[in-house]
């Protein structure tokens, strides 16, 4: 039995990973929140750790307040980056391998061809900042793995669908349509991580790959699809992002490049759209 811990169990990531847990025979789930495990406490981690003997740790947790990391930089830097480090240690204690899921926002967003794993980071926020630590650390440890992912979205927690979705109701939005990304369903994150971990029994890759959902948007076109796919009757009026004044900066420019991903793994990766239209209409979101 290959006995796997997931922190952040209650967040978009953590949650889709819990729905999907019994698919997956071999795979014995521990998964924790913060009430359970408060990663940024060194000695929680090391105890915790050390008890369980986990084989894979799933780092699904992480301060993704992006506006507010802006005046918390502490918080961000000991939940996104020290915590990292105080997991990976326990982890090699133990032999356990450490998947740490990252982000776009390492990125300054000024490309215009989709990130490569080896292109030049350079964050514009202190969230961004704070991630890459946290995958530094997570790589020098010799038993990390990195997934850099972006513009996720699931039925779970607060994201960009359920903001529309909810918005949609006023009849009127104005959604950015100078930011370029890929929307990621986190339920299709989730399946490809747990795919590896059947696939990483016998290698482990001490490396850093890209999973987004294929294809390219804007949040703009996003907004539309998920209004069209639930047939809402609904305003949408495409803006600058320069007309929505924010805290910390967002790339402009998040497309990842996952050749990497697929082709070290086997994974095929599903279309944007036809990911959007499975969660909208596979999953009953009761507030909407």
């Amino acid at each position: 039995m290959v006995k796997v811990l997931v922190t952040g169990a209650n967040g978009q990531l953590g949650s889709e990973l819990k729905a999907i847990s019994d698919q997956f025979k071999g795979l014995h789930f521990t998964l924790v929140d913060i009430d359970e495990l408060d990663i940024s406490n060194q000695g929680e981690v090391t105890k915790f750790i050390g008890k369980l003997k986990p084989n894979f740790i799933i780092n699904a947790a992480a301060y993704t307040a992006v506006d507010t990391a802006e005046e918390e930089h502490e918080v961000a830097y000991r939940v996104n980056a020290e915590a990292v480090k105080y997991i990976a240690k326990a982890a090699s204690k133990v032999d356990a391998k450490l998947i740490h899921i990252s982000t776009d926002y390492v990125f300054n967003g000024q490309s215009y061809k989709p990130y490569a794993e080896g292109d030049a980071t350079s964050p514009n926020s202190v969230y961004g900042k704070s991630k890459l630590k946290g995958e530094e650390y997570a790589i020098s440890s010799g038993i990390g793995m990195v997934i850099r992912t972006a513009w996720l979205y699931s039925a779970h927690g607060k994201n960009f669908m359920k903001t529309i979705l909810a918005k949609s109701k006023s009849g009127n939005l104005r959604v950015v349509f100078d930011q370029i990304g890929s929307p990621t369903w986190a339920h299709d994150l989730a399946m490809a991580i747990l795919h590896i971990i059947m696939h990483s029994k016998e290698v482990f890759h001490n490396e850093i790959f890209h999973y987004t959902n294929e294809g390219v948007c804007s949040w703009f076109d996003f907004a539309k699809a998920i209004l069209s796919i639930k047939e809402k009757e609904c305003e949408v009026s495409s803006v600058l992002s320069s007309e929505f004044v924010t805290k910390a900066k967002r790339p402009h420019y998040s497309v990842l490049n996952k050749g990497k991903i697929k082709k070290t793994f086997g994974l095929t990766i599903p279309y944007w759209r036809d990911s959007l239209r499975e969660c909208l209409n596979s999953v009953s979101l009761n507030d909407h």
